[in-house]
Parts: structure tokens; C-alpha cells; sequence
């Protein structure tokens, strides 16, 4: 028996369901709700008389404290933001990209890390290079051959949402940084299910959405920007990101000098607090436990499926598998889609992403969950 590594019971819908789905919309725990509902009915229903401007203005600190723990940054270079598509949307005029020059992306990935390049390009003289991903291949070593003198920027996800696969940021950050290229990574499909550490990449850009695997709920979201980065101003802005918020004199910019200048207005204060949270509870648990746990539960399903028609996209331990996300084909597509539908029926949630069933393991999930889904998929 594999235990789960957190409270089954503080997620009220695993008494009846199945849960396999963080990848999505990721479930909250019940001190998460329990937070966010005592802030929303104690203070934030309350208006300015339980909140001041001064505590106001220094709200996002603690959680910003928390996100540079996770990632191991300094907090000066975190950014707190309303969703990770208002930073990826100003990432084309942050970077800048050179005349006739390219930028790498990958044509599977999700599309808010695609269209600002796709929209900037109509107006821009570059090229949009996109790289396929093909089972069995090495996507990393494929985005690298890419990769020459002309490269400007290079974009693309840490873990593909749709296949699970991992990027090899580490070893691909030494390539873009020889021929001086940016490079700017979406860690949504990462944070809070494998170890991740600013210092082991060399990066320009991080974007983070706050209600996958980090266990909030929507309108959060934080970035990390790099020193040099940070010297630049933010190519959107609002009234937040003064150095002093509150100074409100409409005839002067004093921009923060730390990312905290990218905070355009007032943000879901309550879901704030639900990171905030939740982000704790990942430190407790340990995230290289979590991301061990879900090892043995994919190898587990492994196992379980190996003689049927259901195979991995990547297999568990293949060079750029992801054991969070599993990616599973099968040689009929209506097969795949009848399965989804009838795993629904049976209060078994997973998602389809790419014509494939996509299964994403948590730390709520025990071995029990792995073998149902497995009965189910082999069932005729």
C-alpha cells in the first residue's frame, strides 16, 4: 500500500471521487478554505475599517516571502500578479527580440505561452520557431539544435501540460546563455510537484499560476525576474507597483526597484491568503517527497497497464518523463474518449489533452486511486 503523503479527508470530494486531476483545477485543502473563508468573512467583507493603506501596501509580503522559500530566490526578484498571462504577455517587449532574429517555442505547448509571440510577430521583424514534440524523443536536445547565434529568445514550459515532459532547464540554459539568447520558462506544471531552484538555471524570466499544483485558486500568480531584468521597466504597469502604492500623485512614476513594481492593481486578496497556505503545506510535506510519491504511483500504473494497449507518451524514469503528469495513448482515439467519459460517470477525474488521457498524481493520491483507474482502463 502506498499512503498518501497529506489528510485524504481534508479534500471533501475524495470520499466519493477520484481524484486525478491537479494538472487542471487543482483541488484546495480544507485549511486552505478554511483561511481564505475566515479572511474573507473577518477582514476583506470589512472594507479599510480591518485594512489599512499601510497594511495594504505591505499585504503580499509574507506570501512573497513564501514563493522565494519554494524556488529558492532572493524575494526582492519575486512578483505577485493576477495570472501568469500578465507577465507572458509582456514577455515579447521585455525581451525584445532582435531584427531577422528567432525565438524558439515549442507547437504543443499551452497557448498563453505562444500567442504574445504569435500576436508580437505580426508587427515585428522575426521568425517564430516552433519545435514538435514526438514521442521518444529527447524534446530538450531537439529545442538545442535549434539553437544558434540568430536565436533571441527561447520560450517555452518546464513540464508540457499536455505530455508531462521536462525540460532539461539546467543543461538548456547553458546553450541560450553561450549565444546570449533570453530564456523564459513557465513553471505551472512544476512548482509544487518537483524541487525547483533558481540557482541551478540560468534564466531571465520565471511565471507561475497559482491554482494547479501549488493548491490556490484562480487570480494568483507570481513571476521571478533576474537582476538584469529587473533593471527594466515593466512594459505594463498600474497604480501598485510604486514604490509606495499609496502615493498617489498621478503626475510622477516612482516604480518599486524590486519586482514588486510588476504588481499592476489590487489583487483576489482572498486567494493570496490560499497560497499563502498552501504554499506552507508543500514546504511541510517536503516537494522532493512529493515529486518521490508520485514516482511510485506512475510506476505503480505502470505496471498495472504494461501488458494492454495503453501506453505512456513518456515512460516513468525515460529521459524528460514527468511522473505528476502521465500521458497515456492508446491506438484508438474513440477508445480514449469513451474511457474519459465513462471514468467521469464513475467519479474518476482525470483530463484529455491532446488526444491522450492525462492523468496527474498529487500528494492526496494513494495506490488505491491508481489501481481503480487501472481496473477502469482495462476494463472492455
Amino acid at each position: 500500500m502506498i499512503n498518501a503523503l497529506s489528510n485524504r479527508s481534508a479534500y471533501p470530494c475524495l470520499d466519493q471521487n477520484i481524484y486525478l486531476n491537479q494538472a487542471s483545477l487543482g483541488l484546495l485543502s480544507d485549511e486552505t478554505v478554511n483561511e481564505m473563508t475566515e479572511f474573507l468573512s473577518t477582514v476583506a467583507r470589512y472594507g479599510n475599517l480591518k485594512m489599512t493603506d499601510r497594511e495594504e501596501a505591505n499585504f503580499l509580503n509574507p506570501l512573497r516571502g513564501k514563493v522565494a522559500r519554494l524556488v529558492q530566490a532572493k524575494q526582492k526578484n519575486i512578483a505577485l500578479v493576477s495570472s501568469a498571462s500578465e507577465i507572458l504577455s509582456q514577455i515579447p517587449e521585455l525581451c525584445k527580440p532582435r531584427i531577422r532574429s528567432n525565438v524558439i517555442l515549442v507547437s504543443t505547448d499551452f497557448p498563453a505561452i505562444t500567442r504574445p509571440w504569435l500576436l508580437k510577430a505580426k508587427t515585428s521583424d522575426f521568425e517564430v520557431c516552433f519545435i514538435h514534440e514526438v514521442p521518444e524523443t529527447d524534446l530538450t536536445n531537439a529545442i538545442i539544435e535549434k539553437v544558434d547565434s540568430n536565436t533571441s529568445v527561447v520560450c517555452l514550459s518546464y513540464v508540457q501540460f499536455a505530455s508531462g515532459t521536462q525540460i532539461n532547464v539546467e543543461k538548456l540554459s547553458q546553450h541560450t546563455k553561450e549565444v546570449g539568447a533570453k530564456l523564459v520558462i513557465d513553471i505551472t506544471q512544476a512548482a509544487g510537484a518537483v524541487p525547483i531552484s533558481i540557482n541551478d538555471w540560468a534564466v531571465d524570466i520565471l511565471v507561475c499560476s497559482g491554482y494547479k499544483w501549488l493548491g490556490s485558486h484562480g487570480g494568483i500568480a507570481f513571476g521571478w525576474f533576474s537582476d538584469e531584468i529587473l533593471e527594466l521597466d515593466p512594459p505594463a504597469i498600474g497604480w501598485f507597483g510604486n514604490e509606495n502604492p499609496f502615493d498617489m500623485e498621478a503626475t510622477k512614476l516612482n516604480l518599486s526597484k524590486t519586482a514588486a513594481k510588476y504588481t499592476q492593481s489590487t489583487l483576489s486578496y482572498v486567494s493570496v491568503v490560499g497560497l499563502d497556505v498552501a504554499i506552507e503545506q508543500l514546504l511541510k510535506i517536503g516537494v522532493v517527497e512529493i515529486m518521490n510519491h508520485s514516482d511510485k504511483l506512475a510506476e505503480h500504473l505502470f505496471a498495472i497497464i504494461a501488458n494492454s494497449d495503453w501506453k505512456a507518451y513518456r515512460p516513468t524514469k525515460s529521459k524528460g518523463s514527468s511522473s505528476h503528469i502521465v500521458s497515456l495513448m492508446h491506438p484508438s482515439s474513440h477508445t480514449i474518449r469513451r474511457k474519459f467519459e465513462y471514468l467521469s460517470e464513475e467519479g474518476l477525474i482525470c483530463g484529455i489533452r491532446n488526444d491522450r488521457l492525462r492523468v496527474s498524481i498529487s500528494h492526496y493520491n494513494d495506490s488505491n486511486d491508481i489501481e481503480q483507474l487501472g481496473a477502469y482502463l482495462l476494463r472492455e
